[in-house]
């Protein structure tokens, strides 16, 4: 009789009486211990010669049990919302999942590169589509704004509606946009939606820039060139109306620059301060403008200005920027002329401003409005001083 240990060198592992055997579910790890006990077998070589007639070759019955690693999860993932399709797995799907815009001014999609989220507002104010195929009208240019039936005219159909609310109003027109990409979509996306946007109609993609301001809440309006005293050397580029030109050229011009986008409002004068002194070429234009159902507003950089009186003699709607924010460019001067702004407005209860699409002007009226209306003073668009405009271009402070 062989004792306990004979049996254990002796039959082979797994073989025997059916109540010896057992099912061993072995981890991978296991098979590695398993693995050794074969490579132990064959180098004993007494094993091999007890007679057995397998030779001692270790035998084991195992069931293998295969199981799917668990995958990390992707950082991303962890923190962004399920869509429609599965997790998140890009930032573009994060910010088509969530609702949020996030744009770099600079067009970089670097991961620390200075970026503007902007939320969308539930109540957000919706200004209507533009182009409306009532007031568009065919030119030699491209299509043209006009007066619709009923006297319907751009200048109410594509404004902003004024938000109501007490308080003095301030209303800040920012020209200037739609040359440098990174500065117009910085504009749209930081300067609050009451504040106005124009834009210069030599502009790259203007239809497009225009209407993504538009989705943003700011209304639009059309820079036109016109001749300053030191025309060349002061030049506001191509299609410039020109004071002695003859009045269909400067019409033809300022088609021209009324084709490039739709939806405007009206227009701002880009320089302008000899054509604005100059009654014979001025008027006819004046007329067609207020014959088209826009508006006009004089910037305030012109010292002189003889546009409220003509103006008046077209029944063209027309304001006059009583402060531009940025004539001293530095960053105090722009702080020190808002604050005198705020005082303004709450003696006269209205005041309009205009500043320039600088990176600097932007940048001090995104910190100054951010509180505006716990002081008491709230934003309005440009448009509320065109449609309560008198005949000298006279702003009330009356709601419209």
């Amino acid at each position: 009789m062989s004792d306990a240990a004979d049996d254990i060198l002796t039959k082979p592992l797994g073989v025997g009486d059916q109540a010896t055997r057992r099912r061993f579910p072995l981890s991978p790890g296991a098979l590695v211990g398993a693995a050794s006990l074969v490579g132990l077998a064959l180098l004993g070589g007494s094993i091999a010669l007890t007679g057995d007639p397998r030779g001692g070759e270790p035998r084991a019955i195992a069931a293998i049990e295969i199981r799917e690693p668990v995958a990390a999860v992707p950082p991303v993932a962890q923190i962004a919302p399920l869509t429609p399709a599965g997790p998140v797995q890009s930032a573009r799907d994060l910010e088509q999942a969530s609702g949020v815009s996030v744009i770099r001014p600079d067009g970089s999609t670097a991961p620390d590169a200075p970026v503007i989220i902007r939320v969308p507002n539930a109540t957000q104010v919706k200004l209507n589509p533009a182009p409306d195929p009532r007031l568009i009208e065919r030119g030699r240019h491209g299509p043209l704004p006009r007066l619709g039936e009923g006297r319907l005219r751009p200048l109410d159909v594509y404004a902003r509606p004024e938000e109501p609310g007490p308080g003095a109003r301030i209303a800040i027109l920012v020209s200037g946009l739609g040359i440098g990409e990174a500065t117009t979509l910085g504009a749209i996306a930081r300067l609050p939606a009451p504040i106005s946007l124009a834009f210069s109609p030599y502009g790259g993609d203007l239809e497009k820039i225009a209407a993504r301001a538009r989705e943003a809440g700011h209304e639009v309006l059309l820079q036109l060139p016109m001749e300053p005293f030191d025309y060349p050397d002061s030049d506001p580029g191509p299609q410039t109306l020109l004071a002695a030109a003859r009045p269909g050229e400067n019409l033809d011009r300022a088609a021209w620059a009324m084709s490039r986008f739709p939806g405007f409002v009206g227009v701002v004068n880009a320089m302008g301060a000899k054509l604005m002194n100059e009654a014979s070429a001025l008027d006819p234009v004046l007329k067609d403008l207020a014959a088209r159902g826009l508006g006009f507003v004089d910037d305030g950089t012109v010292p002189r200005s003889q546009l409220a009186g003509a103006a008046a003699k077209a029944k063209l709607p027309s304001a006059r920027a009583e402060s531009v924010i940025d004539a001293v460019a530095r960053p105090d001067a722009i702080d020190a002329e808002l604050t005198r702004l705020e005082t303004l407005a709450r003696q006269k209860g209205f005041v309009l401003a205009s500043g320039s699409a600088s990176p600097m002007t932007i940048d001090r009226l995104s910190r100054w409005s951010r509180d505006l209306e716990t002081r008491g003073v709230r934003l309005v668009p440009v448009s509320v001083a065109l449609r309560q405009a008198g005949s000298a271009g006279k702003v009330s402070s009356a709601a419209p």
